[in-house]
Formats: C-alpha cells, structure tokens, sequence
C-alpha cells in the first residue's frame, strides 16, 4: 500500500473513531429522560412491534438528532421538549437502519402553529411566469430547513405523517431535486426501483382519476380506500413520500396494494413494518 492510500486510510478511521466517541458522549449527557420517552412512544402507534434493541437505537438516535439541529417555533409557538422529541422520532423512524448522515446536509426544523403559505413559482406554456400561494402542512427545502404545521404534525396517524412525508423528501433530495428516487443502497437494483415505483404511480393516478370521475364509493376497496393519500398522484416525489408515510404507519396496506414497492421501500429503509404489525410486542418499557 502506498503512503498517499495508508495515509487516507488512517485519516479515514480516526475521523470514524472520533465521530463513534463524539456521539458517545452526547448520548451520555444528553439522554432523553425516561419519562418523557415513554410519554412521546406512547403516542405513535407505527412504533408497535419495535423490540427493544430498536427502539434504544431509535432513542439514540432522536438524542442525536436533537444535538445536531435547531427546532424553532414562528409565528409565537413555543416548541415544548415534548415536541421536540415527537418530531425527533418521526424523523429518525426512517433512518432508524440507516445513520444519522442521512440528515447531514442542513440544520433547521421550523415549526409552525398550524398550516402556513407555501409560494412558488411556475412558466406557463405561453412563457409567463406566475408567483402562486397556497396553504401546506409541509415543506422540505434542498440544502435547507424542514418547515412543518404543529396540527398536521400532532394528527399523525392512520396513514398521514407529515413529519414522515417530509423527511422523506429530504433522503429524495440526497440526489438533487426530489424526483422519487433516493441514492439506493450497493445492491439494489435501479432498473427494480424505476419499474416498480413508475408501473405503481402511473396504476395509482388512474385509480385516483377513476374515482373522482365516477364516484367517490368505486374507491372502497381501493389504495385510496385502505387509506393512502391521494396527494399521493401529484407526481413521483410525492408519491414516494406518500408511501413512505404509508410505509411505517399502515404498512398492511402498502404491502396489498403495492406488493413491488413495499419490497423496494423495505430494501432501501431497511426494515419491515409489516412483520411488525403481524408480530405485535405489547411491552416496549
């Protein structure tokens, strides 16, 4: 091995070592308290089945989440530690098999009391630019801060998420402009991914556009009758993020109505909350 090669790797595993013993030192003076931990667990029900190992990794790793970034409430809210850990949780249950590097790029979580004003802009087919508002419960910017509305964010459940939805935005953004695709793991196959998710979006959108064409019942036994957002249609990042909300939280549903996503989905977040919810474990003290 060369100098220049032996010299990396030495730089390589004392900035591991170094990162290992940092962390280390924040999970043992900032620890989550153990009342405060089982009150947030308490509340989200997609944690049911996480055995213990897990969830002590997703509790270190919402400690270190909450060092590394900045919380904010606007507009007046003040943001409680209970709150703060509920968002830390969300955003880490995606990461959980992952790492905390996932989240590298940027620092800030803004937190607003309920839906605020997303602008945007958009050139029209005549080459006229128009400057639009409309009211969201999220926003994920790249390079920048995750926005979110504290209402959305406590009504979480049965299949909405969006603290899910928005940090699954920001792993699609890993690679640029959130298109639906994140940087895949060695192994995965990008050919599976693109099929996958693209025969899926293209059979959901015609779904979603059948029933409002027709009738709001044709959808009972549909994706969008077992619960997944028809926002879900917008394009392919929001579907991506859709199904990731829908992974963790009814992942059942995921499993039945997109079997080749939830294969995909369960490749590249490492995890299978199916099984979980099939197993059930009652006791998460």
């Amino acid at each position: 091995m060369s100098h220049a090669r032996r010299g990396t790797v030495w730089n390589m595993l004392m900035s591991w070592n170094f990162k290992n013993w940092y962390r280390a030192r924040i999970l043992e003076n900032q620890s989550i308290p153990d009342d405060l931990w089982k009150r947030v667990i308490s509340r989200l029900d997609f944690l049911r089945g996480l055995n213990h190992v897990e969830l002590k990794r997703l509790r270190e790793c919402a400690t270190l989440f909450l060092h590394a970034k900045q919380i904010s409430g606007a507009h007046a809210l003040v943001v409680t530690e209970e709150m703060h850990v509920l968002i830390a949780v969300q955003a880490c249950i995606l990461i959980l098999n992952l790492d905390l590097d996932y989240y590298d790029d940027w620092v800030e979580v803004i937190v607003y009391p309920g839906e605020f004003l997303r602008t945007y802009e958009y050139t029209d087919e005549a080459g006229v630019v128009h400057h639009e508002s409309e009211p969201a419960s999220g926003e994920s910017w790249l390079g920048g801060p995750v926005i979110l509305s504290w209402e959305d964010a406590a009504a979480s459940g049965r299949g909405y998420n969006v603290v899910i939805h928005e940090f699954a935005h920001k792993l699609d953004m890993l690679n640029g402009d959130a298109n639906g695709c994140p940087p895949l793991h060695t192994g995965m196959s990008q050919q599976a991914w693109s099929e996958s998710f693209g025969r899926a979006y293209t059979d959901f959108c015609e779904e979603v556009e059948a029933i409002e064409r027709d009738a709001p019942e044709a959808g009972a036994h549909s994706a969008v009758g077992a619960g997944i957002d028809p926002y879900a249609a917008e394009s392919p990042a929001e579907f991506f993020a859709v199904l990731s909300e829908a992974f963790f939280e009814i992942p059942l549903a995921v499993k039945l109505h997109f079997p080749v996503v939830y294969t995909q989905l369960a490749l590249f977040y490492r995890q299978d909350p199916a099984l979980r919810w099939i197993k059930g474990v009652p006791d998460r003290t």
